[in-house]
């Protein structure tokens, strides 16, 4: 539960990062006046304060969306559902499973980021060593590195194409603007590559049901049906779960 909690909190701080939002002693504009909560005014601090509970708790509906997009959680959950689908199981295991075993899955391989993210960015901050300023930004390190391991070169080039970006000279001055959609079509085309190899064994044991039932004169008799059990052996046989679970945590960089 505790390595959950910190995941949470890192999300949060990245999200702060990554929207540049700052509590320190805001400005907001209001009828062509600024207000400043450091003028001691007492409406004005009930304002603005309004406005950044109005803004936290906008933040955190945005959290499970930044969890599933920008960790491990995309490219495993999708080979996850190519595999039913490839086996033709239909709803077992059931997407509840599916999304449980996903979730852990990414816990166990965020948890080195989430722990050096507690090391040089929450504990420091807590402990009043550095600033906020400073914890998003050593916070954000790890985090973007994670990404830029999985993200492919011609993706980033795309979006900073579009973005109208140049003169990028190291990763530190690609923006994390950027780097996010690059990350997710990367992961999407990763988890895609997978689901077509594994689709390939049991596509062969449908075909050679099928051409069976055909020579037989079977031909109203479902293939599915004769070659789910044939699916099922196969994959109990040489330790699916196993296999496929090895090959997605090994698939990350």
């Amino acid at each position: 539960m505790k390595s959950i909690l910190k995941i949470t909190f890192i999300i949060l701080i990245f999200i702060l990062a990554f929207t540049g939002i700052s509590f320190a002693t805001p400005q907001i504009p209001s009828l062509g006046e600024a207000l400043d909560t450091a003028s001691g005014n007492p409406s004005n601090e009930g304002y603005v304060s309004a406005i950044q509970l109005l803004i936290l708790f906008t933040i955190l509906s945005l959290a499970p969306s930044i969890l599933i997009m920008m960790t491990s959680f995309t490219r495993i959950i999708i080979v996850l559902s190519f595999l039913r689908n490839a086996i033709g199981t239909q709803q077992t295991p059931p997407n509840q499973v599916l999304i449980g075993i996903a979730l852990f899955l990414t816990f166990f391989l965020m948890a080195p980021i989430a722990t050096q993210i507690n090391e040089e960015a929450i504990q420091p901050y807590l402990a009043e060593e550095i600033s906020q300023e400073d914890a998003l930004d050593i916070g954000m390190s790890p985090i973007r590195e994670f990404m830029f391991r999985q993200t492919k070169e011609k993706d980033v080039a795309l979006f900073l194409r579009i973005a109208k970006i140049d003169n990028v000279n190291s990763i530190e001055d690609i923006p994390t603007r950027v780097l996010i959609p690059s990350f997710i079509i990367s992961e999407l085309k990763t988890a895609f590559q997978i689901g077509f190899i594994l689709f390939i064994p049991f596509l062969v044991i449908d075909m050679v049901v099928a051409s069976t039932l055909m020579s037989m004169g079977m031909m109203m008799l479902p293939p599915v049906m004769i070659s789910l059990p044939f699916k099922l052996l196969l994959f109990i046989m040489v330790d699916g779960w196993n296999l496929i679970i090895g090959q997605i945590v090994s698939s990350f960089k």
